[in-house]
């Protein structure tokens, strides 16, 4: 089936009988069950021969979809193969998008003179909104309670049946079961999601995670679309959507269509608030104000001034026993901080070159700082990249620049074929002859500017001298008026002198222009001594400008609104329990959060559903002989958890602030899908990060069956399989589509659950924060500690093909 054929597929035990949809990615046909004549939708992938991340997605909305039993989400009967791809079986409840039923409808109304854009908005059409919109958001409840995120709530994802107006989402195959993910900083043509629907915690660029909440800001444009018949913003450029979404504030609702009353437009513009502090907090809240508004609307055909948000607590009725502890990821008292870094990137949109240092304690906030500064990068179309230092791994040069570089071509590698071209251009232009210099530093690069001669042989002086000469000549392609570069390396305290030394090159000794660099460092573990302070001295010495921002630990007001914006009471109630947490604390935000996480884990901070308010038990948190140190503390959180979790993130600490799935598998001497089962309650409780959305294949809810996926996809590649066709490879091995082996699991659900992972494409992770990483490892006994690392690297060297190490 090629993506431009549009010929009933013939499914075996299934009758097709009409296209409902056909996609870039997806075909959607209508049909019946021949066994028992049950009307189904199929859903197929519309590559013949589907990416690895295709088939991930794919799997995901089987898995998630299938455990959710509720009236508003469409029920899912079956995953079956179908050739070299994949088919979603699902109930046929005689639906159409709310996309399709709108647009429908507003064939048959009149436009007039007072309303311009009528949208849903007769008296009887007003009334028909808000019983979908009050559907809706009892789905949003359902989606909550089950702690799932769709992460893709747009008209198109919700049928309603016309007939009954009965509503129900679908496709959740980006959607996440984690209580918060981070979207990883990319091009707004690799977003997950539709970009005009997007939160601005989706975009990566607002330094805040993405939790339940960015479904209502998602629901609050589609609530805008139905209403207004228009998007809030109308831009089709990628970039200055992604900035709309997260600098500009849409016309209101109303203001557009003079027809929809203000409350609710009131109620549409809560939904997309930017922060999601300032949105609704639950659906049931949402929920309660739509079914005011429905109750006025019916009796006295208006919408009295109700106050918003007034059930946003708690319903103490419909929700008994769930309510989710949040702890706002604002920033607290660090306004002064911020301005500086935003005045130093805005003389770096004038043409010159600035170097920031963020000084202070592990935890004290500095790399949540330096993201506030991603927001005005969207505006001037820079470009942000960052690198990290890592204790463990000191002896490779250039780790942390390295890394940083290989995020801009990833970035790069996403953008137009025009773009890449003009890119290439430029960077051939200043590299010369020399390009296989900087390939061999940086891999991704040859994917933009292709294969390259081999660069002459130096050694010694002369080629540490011909790299710094081509490193600070790439650097300069990507610095222009046009696209600003700022370039963030986290943990210099642990930076290597080669590194120092490239560093000291690129600001004292080059002519760049419209670059920030951006450096943060633990001063506690520094002494004048240090390298990095000898190598900030000499660059003082040479007349380059430092400009130092030192972090302090959070005073006692800004820890007494964070907790009580936590707990979301008067600042005067919170006092007894914030001078606990700075006693215990010092002021520091990773511990503080982390302990308050803790106390709520502990049954010590509870929420009172009789009364609707949060509450805490102040003299059992004082007889708590809790440790001061950070790392022992996070140690004690970690024993929390499973054995087998313990035991995989303490070789995970091994590895470094980063790992992947392979490498960890190896050296836990363990299959991927055990070993990713194993960690996955360190990411339910945010304690390890997903770096790429692979992780989805090993949730707990995947039972591994037979082999491991190593050996499947070793045993598929030793026998050469896999369906080619014009050059291209299945992900699914012709041995899963046709069960030519016997020992191959029977059911696709089984199959998809062993899923080969490419070579390149390894799930990959990242702690929280080194403190976690620092207990994972200190959980090691001493004694053990030297035993560990050499079974780990026998097992490595057993299990690394040669050509690879």
């Amino acid at each position: 089936m090629s993506p431009m054929n549009t010929t009933p597929p013939n499914i075996k035990g299934y009758c097709i009988t009409d296209l409902l949809y056909h996609g870039s990615r997806t075909v959607v046909y209508r049909g019946t069950r021949t066994n028992d004549h049950t009307p189904v939708v199929l859903k197929l992938l519309n590559n013949p021969y589907p990416s690895f991340q295709e088939l991930v997605q794919f799997r995901n909305q089987y898995t998630i979809a299938k455990n959710l039993d509720h009236p508003g989400i469409i029920k899912i009967y079956s995953l079956e193969s179908y050739q070299n791809t994949l088919v979603l079986v699902m109930e046929d409840f005689a639906g159409i998008s709310l996309e399709e039923y709108t647009t429908d409808s507003l064939h048959q109304r009149p436009i007039t003179d007072d309303v311009e854009h009528p949208g849903m908005l007769s008296e009887q059409s007003l009334q028909e909104f808000l019983h979908i919109a009050i559907q809706i958001a009892s789905i949003l409840d359902e989606l909550y309670r089950h702690r799932v995120i769709h992460k893709d709530i747009k008209p198109r994802n919700i049928l309603i049946n016309p007939s009954t107006s009965h509503v129900k989402f679908i496709d959740f195959s980006i959607a996440s079961l984690l209580p918060k993910e981070n979207q990883i900083l990319t091009s707004p043509n690799c977003l997950e999601g539709t970009l005009a629907y997007l939160s601005p915690e989706q975009t990566g660029r607002m330094n805040r995670g993405i939790d339940y909440r960015s479904d209502f800001y998602s629901t609050g444009i589609t609530f805008y679309k139905l209403l207004t018949t228009e998007l809030p913003f109308s831009t089709t450029d990628p970039m200055e959507l992604v900035h709309c979404h997260i600098a500009k504030q849409p016309l209101a609702a109303h203001q557009r269509n003079r027809a929809i009353p203000p409350l609710l437009s009131a109620i549409i513009s809560k939904l997309m608030a930017k922060n999601a502090e300032d949105r609704y907090q639950s659906a049931l809240g949402l929920k309660y104000d739509l079914e005011q508004c429905a109750e006025h609307w019916q009796r006295f055909g208006s919408m009295a001034d109700i106050t918003l948000g007034s059930r946003d607590i708690c319903d103490r009725v419909a929700a008994p026993t769930e309510h989710r502890f949040v702890i706002p990821e604002k920033l607290y008292g660090r306004q002064g901080e911020v301005d500086t870094l935003l005045v130093a990137f805005e003389l770096v949109t004038q043409g010159t070159t600035e170097m920031i240092l963020v000084a202070g304690f592990s935890g004290i906030g500095k790399t949540a700082v330096v993201n506030e500064v991603q927001k005005p990068i969207v505006r001037q179309r820079g470009y942000f990249i960052q690198g990290k230092f890592d204790q463990f791994q000191r002896n490779i040069p250039f780790s942390a620049i390295v890394q940083a570089l290989r995020d801009l071509m990833e970035q790069l590698l996403t953008e137009t074929d025009s773009q890449l071209q003009q890119w290439k251009e430029q960077i051939l232009s200043a590299l010369g002859e020399n390009g296989q210099v900087m390939v061999d530093v940086i891999p991704e690069l040859e994917g933009i500017i292709g294969k390259q001669p081999p660069a002459n042989e130096l050694s010694g002086t002369a080629a540490q001298n011909r790299f710094n000469l081509l490193f600070s000549k790439f650097i300069q392609v990507f610095t222009t008026i046009e696209h600003p570069l700022v370039i963030f390396l986290d943990d210099l305290q642990w930076a290597d002198s080669a590194s120092l030394k490239l560093l000291q090159l690129l600001i004292a000794e080059s002519n760049t222009s419209y670059l920030l660099l951006i450096g943060a460092y633990r001063d506690n573990e520094v002494n004048p001594t240090h390298p990095l302070m000898l190598t900030l001295s000499e660059m003082a010495n040479v007349g380059v400008s430092l400009n130092t921002i030192t972090l302090e630990p959070l005073n006692k007001s800004d820890l007494n609104h964070l907790i009580a914006d936590t707990l979301t009471c008067e600042i005067e109630l919170a006092e007894p329990l914030t001078e606990l947490v700075a006693q215990k604390t010092k002021g520091n935000p990773f511990f503080a959060t982390q302990f308050l996480k803790s106390l709520h884990h502990d049954g010590l901070i509870t929420f009172n559903f009789e009364q609707g308010y949060w509450q805490c038990d102040i003299a059992e948190i004082r007889r708590l002989a809790l440790t001061d140190d950070v790392v022992e503390f996070m140690a004690l959180q970690l024993q929390k958890l499973p054995k087998e979790t313990q035991d995989v993130l303490k070789l995970a600490a091994c590895i470094g602030h980063q790992f992947d799935l392979d490498t960890l598998a190896i050296i836990h001497d363990k299959s991927p899908i055990d070993t990713g089962t194993y960690l996955w309650k360190s990411l339910q409780e945010g304690l390890v990060l997903p770096t790429t959305e692979i992780y989805k294949l090993f949730t707990n809810s995947v039972t591994a069956v037979g082999n491991s996926v190593r050996d499947k996809f070793r045993d598929v590649r030793e026998q050469g399989t896999g369906n080619r066709e014009q050059g291209k490879q299945s992900c699914v091995p012709d041995s899963y589509a046709n069960r030519r082996n016997s020992n191959y699991p029977s059911s696709t659900e089984e199959k998809l659950s062993q899923l080969p992972i490419p070579h390149n494409q390894s799930p990959t992770y990242k702690f929280l924060h080194d403190r976690v990483q620092q207990a994972a490892y200190f959980l090691i006994p001493e004694d053990q500690k030297q035993l560990t690392h050499l079974t780990i690297g026998q097992l490595l060297l057993k299990n690394i093909p040669t050509a690879e190490r």
